[in-house]
């Protein structure tokens, strides 16, 4: 689907309510960095993988109040599919004050299984799995102005797009690997992940001996 398919829906502030079908969505989002205590929530993506994407756009001056989003995100009984969860789970628990769990992390799968590779962005997973191409042109543009481009929101629906059929895809492997145990304890651990990061422990690995 691309722009003039009228399959990306552009809103401010919220999500409308009813606008998703049940079961597993997809979600992402855009920053104005990669700093979560510094660079703000601009955009959070989400798709029920039925063919349209919603983006939700918060202004600077934000108060993410966003009840229908939120209901969303933190409903237990919707599985949310990330491409690198512990970093949306941060900027979505730091600006919106839920956890968006339960998690599925095809960044995570994708190490688990994919290990005859060391390319495991969205990208380069899109091209092996579900067999189509996708820019990464936009990814580091301003999300923070006052209009987006139809380009960045192109952009911005392509990183939820794609990850139900990469699920898929994934699973199949896992499964084929005996690691779907493994990825399912780390898809658990990735929110307590986030918090470590949200509370100062970024780069340390507290796990480690030394």
């Amino acid at each position: 689907m691309r722009l003039n398919d009228m399959a990306v829906h552009f809103h401010e502030e919220d999500l409308p309510a009813g606008v998703l079908a049940e079961g597993a969505v997809a979600v992402d989002t855009e920053t104005m960095g990669l700093h979560s205590h510094r660079d703000r929530l601009c955009l959070v993506q989400i798709s029920d993988g039925g063919g349209d994407e919603h983006l939700v756009r918060f202004g600077p001056a934000s108060r993410y109040d966003a009840p229908n989003l939120k209901a969303v995100l933190a409903d237990p009984a919707r599985l949310k599919l990330y491409h690198f969860a512990r970093f949306d789970l941060a900027a979505i628990e730091l600006y919106l004050g839920v956890t968006a769990a339960p998690v599925y992390c095809t960044k995570t799968a994708s190490r688990l299984v994919r290990t005859y590779t060391d390319r495991h962005g969205l990208k380069d997973l899109v091209r092996e799995l579900v067999g189509q191409e996708i820019s990464k042109q936009q990814q580091s543009s301003d999300w923070g102005g006052p209009v987006l481009s139809d380009a960045q929101k192109d952009y911005a629906a392509s990183d939820v797009r794609f990850l139900h059929a990469m699920k898929v895809e994934l699973d199949k492997r896992l499964e084929r690997e005996g690691r779907t145990a493994l990825a399912q304890a780390c898809f658990d651990f990735l929110p307590h992940r986030a918090k470590l990061d949200l509370a100062g422990w970024p780069d340390v690995d507290i796990f480690a001996h030394v």
